[in-house]
């Protein structure tokens, strides 16, 4: 039989996708629903207006409290003049002008283009331009205002007081303490000051949106090459976030407190915890950013019952709560996703919170949830679980594309659903080459076991060819993982003169434990075959990561690229 789960009627497809889709619930889920983004928020202010939308440092904010200043932020945004498919830029860490803002803007028609903070004004400037982004809004905290400012282009900028959004004692701390951490915005026609924009009493003019129309740009490095736009619709993003509520039947509408760390201008938590928390009615607990002393705190203080994260959160939680013996069994359902998860990190983590961590799977051009593990049923080692609702998961041969493969079998995993991207802004040939006979080619290696169960094994462009021979450096980071000693790992690719190519391992160890690389070697070589066999362990004090923490291997591959290895 040929490895593809179908979208549609699940009961009626191979029996194991029937047993997949069986895992989840005794019964079918809804069926979804192609909605504006904004009225997810809506349809949540009705049923539960008095509740808890938003917490932040301590202040919250109720669902109807919210709903009031997006309806005034749609009215400002419409009074400065910007229109339906106008593109604004939300240059911002998880606050509540983050929420507002986003709602905001697509209630007003507007295009949301996400801009990491974190970034240098070179890597904004591009994007910037390539979006034709003309607004932005950002807070006032120098390290993102001034560079921002600095752009030309930009012809109006939004900016947001942090210290408002904290409670009154946090508020005068942060102005006393913080204050050179303040800019000085000089306000007039191209700098607005928050409170203009945000007027009490203000009312949008209602703007007729399409779930077909593009609701976000969301920038990627894609399957390959520069940063481009995937062009996310207000279908693309509502029907997402009811397939990854669906596909967790426990969930409580109206009770959950979701932990809100994994910034939202990353595609994962804008529509895992962002769209699915506010969708569901959950209580929103906003970081700023992962920082381990503040995230310890708000899980004993907020008791959130729902998380989204990285592997290396949940690493980094499990450790500090071993060492200080905090209790965070509050956590009733944890999720995984944006790297694969070690063993050892889910078992240390369920040991302390009784709570089950499961994995999921996806890309920025699948808005982005493809699989996931279910809550409530089966979850396999090393799986990233199912199918979600009504999505296709194929894979297809590494050396011809044109060929689906039978279970087991690895090659690069396909996907087609209502979650998947309309295409790269601008980038017709790109488009063109990241599908396959309308399947999106996701550039991620992987296998689907008889029960439809998902297994990714490693990135194309991360393979290493040695000698001929495919080498994936999951396999090897997995193994590096059953060490005790080892914390983190990274395998990449080396210039080889007899092979090509060859592995090598970094790692980083755990407090107290010292461990040389040769050792680690031997630890090795009943777990891994000799051509696998990494040529070098280098210990390191840490590895490089992404925004949101998961580990990332392009910092090392351009050091080892600068070094000239032989």
């Amino acid at each position: 039989m040929p490895n593809v789960v179908v979208p549609g009627n699940f009961r009626a497809a191979p029996p194991h996708v029937a047993l997949g889709r069986d895992m989840i619930g005794p019964a079918p889920p809804e069926p979804l629903r192609a909605l504006t983004v904004p009225s997810l928020l809506d349809r949540t202010v009705a049923a539960f207006a008095d509740r808890p939308a938003l917490s932040f440092q301590g202040r919250k904010w109720s669902y109807a409290q919210l709903a009031a200043q997006v309806e005034r932020a749609t009215a400002g945004l419409q009074q400065l003049g910007l229109r339906q498919g106008d593109r604004i830029g939300l240059c911002l860490p998880n606050t509540p002008y983050f929420v507002i803002f986003y709602y905001a803007a697509l209630k007003a028609g507007l295009v949301v283009v996400n801009y990491n903070p974190l970034y240098v004004a070179r890597e904004l400037r591009q994007q910037i331009e390539d979006s034709n982004t003309t607004t932005m809004v950002v807070p006032d905290l120098a390290a993102i205002h001034d560079k921002v400012v600095a752009i030309e282009s930009l012809t109006r900028i939004i900016v947001c007081p942090f210290a408002a959004a904290l409670p009154k004692a946090k508020r005068m701390a942060f102005s006393l303490l913080k204050r050179g951490m303040l800019a000085r915005p000089a306000y007039g026609e191209r700098l607005v000051a928050y409170s203009r924009v945000v007027v009490d009493g203000a009312a949008p003019q209602p703007v007729a949106i399409d779930p077909g129309d593009i609701a976000v740009l969301q920038y990627t490095g894609g399957t390959t090459g520069r940063p481009k736009g995937a062009m996310l619709t207000h279908a693309n993003l509502s029907i997402n976030a009811q397939q990854t509520t669906h596909h967790m039947p426990s969930m409580r509408p109206g009770e959950e407190r979701m932990m809100s760390v994994l910034p939202f201008f990353h595609v994962y938590a804008m529509t895992s915890v962002l769209n699915g928390g506010i969708s569901m009615g959950c209580e929103l607990i906003l970081h700023p950013r992962f920082e381990i002393g503040a995230m310890m705190t708000s899980l004993v203080r907020d008791r959130p019952t729902i998380m989204h994260a990285v592997p290396t959160i949940y690493n980094a939680i499990a450790t500090a709560a071993e060492r200080n013996r905090v209790d965070i069994s509050s956590l009733r359902v944890c999720v995984s996703g944006g790297a694969p998860l070690p063993a050892e990190v889910r078992e240390r983590f369920q040991r302390l919170t009784g709570c089950r961590v499961i994995e999921g799977y996806g890309l920025t051009e699948a808005s982005p949830a493809v699989t996931s593990n279910p809550p409530d049923g089966t979850i396999r080692p090393d799986s990233v679980g199912i199918v979600l609702q009504d999505t296709a998961v194929e894979i297809r041969a590494l050396d011809d594309i044109n060929r689906i493969l039978p279970c087991g079998d690895r090659g690069e995993i396909c996907v087609r659903g209502p979650q998947v991207m309309q295409g790269y802004l601008n980038r017709p040939e790109e488009t063109a080459a990241s599908f396959i006979d309308g399947a999106l080619r996701t550039g991620d290696v992987g296998y689907l076991d008889v029960d439809g169960y998902l297994f990714v094994t490693d990135r194309i462009k991360d393979l290493i060819i040695c000698s001929g021979y495919n080498v994936y450096p999951r396999i090897i980071e997995d193994a590096l993982y059953e060490h005790p000693a080892v914390a983190e790992a990274i395998v990449i690719a080396i210039p080889d003169a007899y092979r090509g190519q060859a592995p090598m391992a970094f790692v980083t160890l755990r407090e107290g434990e010292l461990r040389s690389g040769d050792e680690l070697r031997d630890f090795l070589r009943d777990k891994l075959s000799a051509i696998e066999m990494p040529v070098w362990v280098e210990i390191r004090t840490s590895l490089p990561k992404t925004v949101i923490g998961k580990l990332s291997r392009k910092e090392l591959i351009a050091e080892v690229a600068a070094a000239k290895p032989v």
